[in-house]
């Protein structure tokens, strides 16, 4: 049963990302990039954070455009074998429209053409709707930090294991 579900939540996933336009993030992109972050984030990156992601020769960084504006983004590592979402936002105005299920889908894709066998996050516990977007795709809890974040918010580690699922759906 288990199947046909994935099935279906890959396919609408990948039939999503057509309509969402995401492309490699660029400096030119920051000022944009930044103000999505700092709105979504108490202790935001820098943006020396994001130079440092778009120099790097493991990192790939992406860009979600809607309606001619930038609508979210995400940092990606792949070493060896693991991947590692680094950080994910969406504009606080165009939440909960499909937009982070584009940049995670597309994620999970990237991870497993470029070898990965897990895609790792960590997440602030307090933030439900992000934990459960996650599940979705198949991440399970591996972890807690405990107070990780500011006020003692704990940080949920979560991995999906590639092998086990499948997302090149269409």
């Amino acid at each position: 049963m288990q199947a046909p579900f994935l099935f279906t939540l890959f396919f609408c996933d990948a039939i999503l990302r057509l309509m969402i336009p995401l492309r490699p993030m660029t400096e030119a992109d920051l000022d944009a990039v930044l103000a999505i972050e700092q709105a979504c984030f108490p202790r935001a990156w820098t943006r020396q954070h994001f130079l440092s992601e778009l120099a790097s020769p493991h990192a790939t960084t992406v860009v979600a455009e809607q309606d001619g504006r930038l609508a979210g983004y995400l940092c990606m590592n792949v070493l060896l074998d693991e991947a590692e979402i680094l950080d994910v936002a969406v504009d606080p105005s165009l939440q909960r429209s499909g937009i982070g299920a584009a940049l995670v889908g597309w994620a999970c894709d990237e991870a497993g053409r470029r070898g990965a066998a897990v895609v790792r996050l960590e997440v602030r516990a307090t933030s439900q709707p992000a934990i459960a977007l996650y599940e979705r795709f198949g991440f399970v809890r591996s972890g807690l930090r405990k107070a990780y974040y500011e006020n003692g918010i704990d940080a949920v580690l979560m991995d999906l294991n590639l092998a086990e699922e499948e997302f090149d759906a269409v």
